[in-house]
């Protein structure tokens, strides 16, 4: 039965040290070991243990063998780096190779069609790939920033207790990484209220284009609006973050009507207005447990932004509702029907079916998930 040799085995077989070109150069001068540890006046033992590889070559070394031998130090001192190199990166390719079953917690194949990741073939590559998205030297780095509670990046929850910590992890990854990419003013936390009525009438009016709009409203503020389309297993609708001083309002668009658009939005807005930079809500994810209180004031605060109190109350009293007065109140509260339709639903006037046509589909990507 033969063993099937690995490139990192093969690595191994035609790695190097320098000691091998030691050997040879002083063979050729026809000097032993013990002569060329005398002219160097340093310990036999010491050129034993370079010549095998079990021992630098350090500068001081380096300066003695040009003296003795007539090859430049400088010579000595890189061909050790590169042999130190070569070694790293073999021992690095070994224990990475260990973590094939990490890879197999991520949405691969989505991550690839979407550019988040080179494609790659061999199981190392693909640790590779993704230790160079995530930003880490390893996999063990990755689980303190995603699997436990850490002061990095703004964390203040864990993903441990998730199901699919992977998939989550790399869309939130997207997102800063994408938002690292922008170049906003400070946050301006009142110019972010102020735009928040702008907002508004955004989503009452949903022009052509309004999404992009909303992201360039917003970075005036100094806020980041990021879309990331959903992956497989991470049936995520929203996050509120600081990455640093900037705060992000990530949105993956995932039920694609414009009321649950709008009131995701908002809800997210009131998290940055609100609940300071060390605040982390993701939205919608089993496992996570966001604080209650603050919670139910972002419900409060979107529901109430979009579609006033008032109106509510009045169409209370008037007791049921159809598409025309639907269309009649939208315009005088300056409401989107579609909201308004999703408002009234959620709150037993309306029921779950009833005049669903009024909402709009609302697409971030080219291709939505």
């Amino acid at each position: 039965m033969t063993t099937q040799i690995t490139s990192i085995d093969a690595a191994k077989l035609l790695l190097s040290p320098p000691g091998d070109t030691l050997l040879e150069t002083i063979e050729a001068l026809a000097i032993s070991q013990t002569e060329l540890a005398e002219r160097m006046n340093r310990p036999l033992k010491l050129i034993s243990e370079i010549i095998k590889g079990k021992a630098q070559i350090m500068p001081d070394t380096a300066l003695q063998l040009e003296n003795v031998l007539g090859v430049p130090a400088t010579f000595w001192l890189e061909r050790e780096r590169r042999y130190q190199m070569e070694l790293a990166k073999i021992k690095q390719d070994e224990k990475l190779l260990q973590e094939s079953e990490w890879v197999r917690g991520f949405p691969l194949a989505a991550m690839t069609k979407l550019g988040w990741i080179p494609t790659v073939k061999t199981p190392l590559q693909k640790v590779y790939a993704l230790c160079r998205f995530f930003g880490v030297a390893d996999v063990e780095a990755w689980r303190t920033l995603f699997m436990k509670n850490t002061s990095m990046l703004n964390f203040r929850i864990s993903l441990a207790h998730t199901q699919t910590p992977h998939a989550l992890s790399a869309w939130l990854r997207k997102g800063d990484l994408d938002a690292g990419q922008l170049s906003l003013p400070p946050y301006n936390k009142a110019h972010f209220e102020a735009i928040l009525e702008e907002v508004r009438n955004l989503a009452f009016e949903e022009p052509v284009g309004f999404p992009e709009k909303l992201q360039s409203l917003c970075a005036e503020a100094g806020v980041a609006v990021i879309y990331t389309p959903c992956l497989p297993k991470a049936p995520v609708s929203g996050c509120a973050r600081w990455l640093g001083d900037l705060p992000i309002i990530q949105l993956s668009g995932r039920y694609k009507s414009n009321d649950r658009f709008w009131f995701t939005f908002f809800h997210e807005a009131c998290h940055i207005l609100k609940h300071g930079k060390k605040g982390y809500f993701l939205e919608e994810v089993s496992g996570i447990e966001n604080a209650p209180d603050k919670e139910e004031e972002a419900n409060i605060f979107a529901s109430d932004t979009l579609v006033p109190p008032a109106l509510i109350r009045e169409i209370r009293l008037v007791g049921h509702i159809y598409e025309p007065q639907v269309a009649e109140y939208a315009i005088r509260y300056r409401v989107n029907p579609g909201v308004l339709v999703g408002r009234l639903q959620y709150e037993g006037i309306l029921e779950k079916t009833w005049l669903n046509k009024l909402k709009t589909t609302v697409e971030l990507f080219g291709l939505n998930d």
